[in-house]
């Protein structure tokens, strides 16, 4: 990645001091557009590598895995 110039830096300095980011449901932010991506949770790596792998092989978002597996547990409870 290339330097700012003083005057690219200037504007962009300008831009973020003088503007004011929206939040909450309708701001711009990835976890403001999706309102389900805001539950978000931490794994070990372990679980991380797995669910990457199986992405992978199963050309499938780690999320859709996840659900699969909680409806399957829950599935089997009932």
């Amino acid at each position: 990645m290339k330097d700012l110039t003083d005057e690219e830096y200037a504007r962009l300095d300008e831009k973020w001091t003088k503007t004011t980011p929206k939040v909450g449901p309708n701001g711009s932010g990835y976890f403001s557009q999706r309102k389900d991506a805001a539950h978000t949770v931490t794994i070990d790596d372990f679980s991380a590598n797995y669910l990457m792998i199986k992405a992978m092989d199963t050309h499938k978002t780690p999320a859709e895995i996840i659900n699969e597996m909680v409806h399957e547990r829950i599935s089997a409870v009932l």
